[in-house]
């Protein structure tokens, strides 16, 4: 089988031949039905406002099982899954050494409000092969530990004002829901209902990779920035890679001004490497967060810097922060599971170099058929973005009417079995569990879409 794909795949992918005609749609009745009826229980229907689909076409998918690199809906339909539960799923669904490990754990119990010794040992993996971290404080979700990243940054410079980078998300807590305004520089305005103007006010927002911006930024609020807060590789919204230079200039003017740097990792904290983006940039961030898939897509956030810096969190300083699930026995159980297999030799060589091919495969064929379309990527994420441009680094620099585009492209991918995230701002995940023949198989389907995406402009 795989020797086939290779032959049907070898060469060059503008010349292959590809079916150009739309599939009939997939069934969803059984998860239409689901979707009519969770309406009546949640908002819109669901639990998180993307998963309701209403960026692309059809009612939400619900998911019945995943297991390796597959995901099944209700109604039974197989799909080769790019989504892993927005990224945290890097060994696979249900990976047997994660599953085995919680299960063994589970038999003891599953919430203590106590301290166990999975804690100290999920902690010294990850301390020993991290240098950007001396101490670590667990808690339940990426957003909590940006929440508790952002305050201890406040407490430990006696400063209130943050400054984070419009495009970049960093959970939900009301500081950080916060957009642009109309200057260079600006106070943040709320992007939500429910937050205070006076909490965005603590906020300043600035585009992305605009060094004017951030120079004027600190001479404007010298001495009043706590912290500059940035996704480690901006992948919230699109994949915004910015260049070494800035990311140095950014450590650099933070310093100067005594501000601390925060790098939100919760998307590439563990992905493109065991030190996430500050190892891709030799970076030194003064604070990291990091989210699920330090505990193999559980409910976990963790958020780390130095013992001098993290002295400042009670009980030991007066910067509080508590939750009785944070350091949770099961979560702790498959991060210790999942990291140690992160660990292993080559793990990270081979994972990339498989998405690498993946991404180029696409974008060759792309690049050959003259399509203005772009698959930019780096470790294993990737990001589908139709444009002509070869650099996207800012928000302002994707535009909104691409996404009519990628709506076609996400229902001929259902109707061929591939999952991917239903919105064109999010970006895709390679697995371990991906085999090069689930690969194959995928990119045979999306040259399929982008054929159909193109013949209809």
């Amino acid at each position: 089988m795989l020797e086939s794909l290779k032959k049907m795949f070898s060469g060059n992918e503008g010349d292959m031949p590809v079916n150009t005609g739309s599939k009939p749609d997939i069934s969803r009745e059984k998860s239409k039905e689901l979707y009519e009826k969770a309406k009546t229980y949640f908002p819109g229907g669901v639990n998180s406002p993307v998963r309701a689909f209403k960026s692309v076409y059809g009612t939400p998918l619900f998911i019945q099982k995943g297991d390796g690199c597959f995901v099944w809906d209700a109604d039974g339909n197989q799909f080769i899954d790019f989504c892993g539960s927005w990224g945290p799923l890097i060994l696979g669904h249900n990976p047997a050494k994660v599953r085995e490990k919680v299960t063994e754990v589970m038999q003891n119990g599953m919430s203590f409000g106590a301290p166990t010794a999975l804690e100290n040992e999920l902690a010294e993996i990850i301390i020993k092969n991290n240098k950007h971290v001396e101490k670590i404080r667990f808690t339940s979700s990426g957003t909590e530990a940006v929440m508790s990243a952002i305050r201890l940054a406040r407490g430990y410079t006696r400063r209130d004002k943050i400054l984070k980078f419009e495009g970049c998300y960093h959970g939900h807590s009301d500081s950080l829901l916060v957009k642009a305004g109309s200057g260079l520089v600006t106070f943040g305005e709320t992007s939500s209902l429910g937050v205070p103007k006076s909490f965005a006010e603590e906020t300043i927002v600035i585009p992305l990779n605009d060094t004017e911006a951030l120079t004027q930024a600190f001479a404007q609020f010298k001495d009043q920035l706590a912290a500059v807060i940035i996704e480690g590789i901006p992948a919230n919204n699109g994949l915004l890679i910015q260049d070494e230079a800035y990311i140095e200039f950014l450590q650099k003017i933070c310093k100067e001004n005594g501000t601390l740097l925060i790098f939100d990792e919760v998307i590439t904290g563990f992905r493109l490497g065991f030190e996430g983006a500050a190892g891709y940039y030799n970076a030194k961030p003064d604070i990291v967060t990091y989210g699920k898939i330090l505990g193999g897509g559980l409910p976990v956030g963790m958020y780390g810097a130095s013992s001098e810096i993290m002295g400042h969190i009670s009980p030991d300083g007066g910067v509080y922060q508590a939750g009785t699930l944070s350091g949770n026995p099961v979560a702790m159980a498959a991060g210790i599971a999942q990291l140690t297999e992160l660990l292993r030799s080559g793990f990270y060589k081979e994972l990339n170099s498989k998405a690498k091919e993946f991404a180029e495969g696409i974008q060759r064929f792309a690049t050959a058929r003259n399509y203005k379309f772009k698959v930019f990527h780096v470790g294993s994420i990737f990001w589908f973005a139709f444009t002509d441009k070869d650099k996207i680094q800012c928000a302002e620099d994707i535009d909104p009417a691409s996404m009519e585009k990628f709506k076609v492209m996400h229902r001929e991918l259902l109707n061929r079995g591939i999952y991917l995230g239903p919105s064109g701002y999010e970006v895709g995940f390679v697995s371990a569990a991906h085999t090069k023949i689930e690969l194959e198989k995928a990119k045979r389907a999306i040259l399929e879409a982008l054929d159909i995406v193109f013949r209809n402009k």
